[in-house]
């Protein structure tokens, strides 16, 4: 492969996907046995190991969409099967806490991969049902509450939109992030399976913006790793 520079067998069938290189190194460092580097062209770090006794491996995506489509192929290309992102979102949600977790559903496609790769067609990119079906019922042996729905992929980190949170909120919408709409559209039209589990790192609002700690982030995260890898070992 052009970037992700591995071969057939040095990847899992199901693959974590980070879009921080740092992520996947710690994931793969602290959460997998046995763990080895298989990829680093362009630092976009990927690892493969075993959690629980089955393979699983953990693939930087980089950011937005863009990038992580060519990843998403590539993986897909050499055998993976079972693709869930692992990152954090903006949240719109107004009962939305800092360290909340979500399960998207659905990626609303703000973004213009999707639309290339449909060449302009509309499209409605989901999570497919197994991934967030295991993922609902790994939160429920955690006791968390997650919030379950639909996301937005945006292109934009800094978004000009006067009230982004109203606009939607408005319309349904749970949280914003920059990559689930491109790996939920490539998994549909490839034939694998693909969800997206995310942290509430910022919660968005019109008369808030509120950024999580260092510390409670790393909480957060570490347990939405967890229920992650329990997600794909319940796929087995």
């Amino acid at each position: 492969m052009i970037h992700v520079r591995a071969e057939p067998g040095d990847l899992a069938e199901s693959v974590l996907l980070p879009g921080d290189p740092r992520r996947a190194r710690y994931i793969a460092e602290n959460f997998f046995e046995d763990a080895r580097l298989v990829t680093e062209e362009r630092g976009l770090l990927g690892y493969t190991g075993t959690y629980g006794g089955e393979p699983v491996s953990v693939q930087t995506t980089g950011m937005g969409c863009p990038s992580t489509a060519i990843v998403t192929d590539e993986l897909i290309q050499l055998g993976a099967k079972n693709l869930l992102r692992v990152g954090t979102c903006g949240g719109y949600h107004p009962e939305m806490e800092l360290g909340d977790l979500v399960i998207a559903t659905a990626a609303t496609a703000q973004d213009g991969t999707v639309s290339s790769l449909t060449g302009g067609v509309p499209y409605a990119p989901a999570a497919h049902f197994d991934l967030v079906h295991a993922a609902y019922h790994a939160a429920e042996k955690l006791d968390r509450r997650p919030f379950l729905g639909p996301i937005v992929s945006a292109d934009l980190f800094y978004d000009p939109e006067e009230d982004p949170q109203a606009l939607w909120h408005s319309l349904g919408i749970l949280a914003v992030e920059m990559e689930a709409s491109a790996i939920f559209t490539l998994a549909a039209m490839r034939g694998v399976r693909a969800g997206c589990l995310l942290t509430v790192s910022d919660a968005i609002g019109s008369d808030k913006k509120e950024r999580i700690g260092d510390s409670v982030l790393k909480g957060a995260v570490d347990e939405m790793v967890g229920l992650a890898l329990d997600t794909l070992k319940a796929l087995h």
